[in-house]
């Protein structure tokens, strides 16, 4: 009987709901196990948030020839419930880390707050609730900032930009307030989500029709472990994947994409209680966020598939809608029909498919 990765999820969530299977002191060692071990140098990096957390990069400063890299950094952001192994789970010829190292890129690896590699913080620990108290909007705001601001520090230049499910989030909207423009030279956009609210998945269906998130966080379950037929995806890869999936969220997080999904809009957190919103925003309802303040003139390849349950083909065209005035010669966009949700990190083919096209975007611009 064969099972879509989506429902696997799903079952993977209500396996495991409220489970907290990792120690604030446990790491997985992305350097020492999934770089090094191909043969490549790998740097671990910390990064202090400015709301305290400690985050865990990889740095990958030279490909397999150990000829100092000629091109930009590029840094790559994962989705939801993944981290920065998602980058590194099949062969280097087939892995997008690997291809940009070894085609002259400084490459750097993201890991988001409450993942394996990112779970510090200056004052709190894992276990409490405060710890947990963010979503997708801290994300952008905080995490993604601060990984930007290191790398341009440390390499004192503009970097290219790659992020897949929610990690294109997290882009469009720190694009959408002029956020990060000066240090970005270019951006690739995978499977992108703005505008969720036809999600097809079983996944989402019941993370919206159930109120399962919701029930979560009011019973007091903060931390949150739990796409689509993946049709290209090697049984290898796939066992690999599961060794390091799901990672952890926030289940506040989870209300948030709840509320997106039935609602259909991007916007901040909405604590439904008016006066709370007031208290937050200064107005009875979250602001929204614009997807047409994206600057026509910041270089975007977007790359979306026809089998992508969480990304929606109807929904990846509105959101191109909004961009509609983007400069003609700053915008690709690739459609690749038989593509699903996690094809694009994934799949045997895509060095061919995705890879080759997002690196002559990369070098073009």
């Amino acid at each position: 009987m064969a099972y879509t990765l989506t429902t696997i999820l799903l079952a993977v969530l209500l396996c495991v709901s409220a489970v907290k299977p990792y120690s604030d002191n446990s790491h997985d060692g992305i350097c020492k196990y999934m770089v090094e071990t191909q043969g490549y140098v790998c740097e671990e990096h910390q990064v202090t948030t400015k709301d305290g957390y400690i985050l865990g990069m990889q740095r990958i400063p030279v490909g397999r020839s150990n000829k100092t890299a000629d091109r930009p950094p590029v840094l790559l952001q994962h989705g939801i419930l993944t981290d920065a192994t998602t980058w590194l789970l099949n062969s280097p010829d087939e892995s997008l880390a690997f291809i940009l190292a070894d085609n002259g890129f400084d490459l750097w690896l993201a890991n988001t707050r409450g993942t394996i590699a990112s779970r510090g913080h200056t004052s709190l620990s894992t276990n409490d609730p405060a710890y947990w108290d963010w979503t997708w909007v801290q994300l952008f705001t905080y995490d993604l900032s601060a990984m930007y601001e290191y790398v341009h520090n440390q390499t004192g230049q503009k970097q290219c930009y790659v992020g897949h499910s929610f990690g294109t989030l997290e882009a469009f909207v720190s694009f959408s307030e002029e956020k990060l423009l000066n240090m970005t030279k270019s951006a690739a956009l995978l499977a992108p989500i703005a505008y969720i609210g036809q999600m097809s998945s079983l996944f989402a269906s019941a993370m919206v029709t159930t109120s399962l998130s919701e029930c979560m966080y009011q019973l007091g379950l903060y931390e949150f472990i739990a796409g689509g037929p993946q049709l290209l995806l090697n049984p290898s890869t796939i066992a690999v994947f599961f060794d390091h999936f799901p990672q952890s969220t926030s289940t506040k997080n989870f209300v948030h994409l709840a509320l997106m999904v039935r609602k259909g809009n991007i916007a901040m957190y909405d604590y439904i209680n008016e006066s709370e919103n007031v208290e937050h925003y200064r107005q009875p309802t979250p602001p929204m966020y614009n997807m047409t303040r994206i600057p026509n003139g910041i270089p975007l390849f977007v790359s979306y598939g026809g089998k992508d349950m969480l990304s929606d083909v109807n929904e990846v065209q509105l959101l191109l809608d909004n961009l509609k005035d983007h400069q003609k010669d700053k915008l690709v966009v690739q459609y690749t029909e038989d593509y699903a949700h996690f094809d694009f990190c994934l799949a045997e083919n895509a060095n061919r498919v995705v890879y080759d096209p997002l690196m002559a975007f990369f070098g073009a611009t």
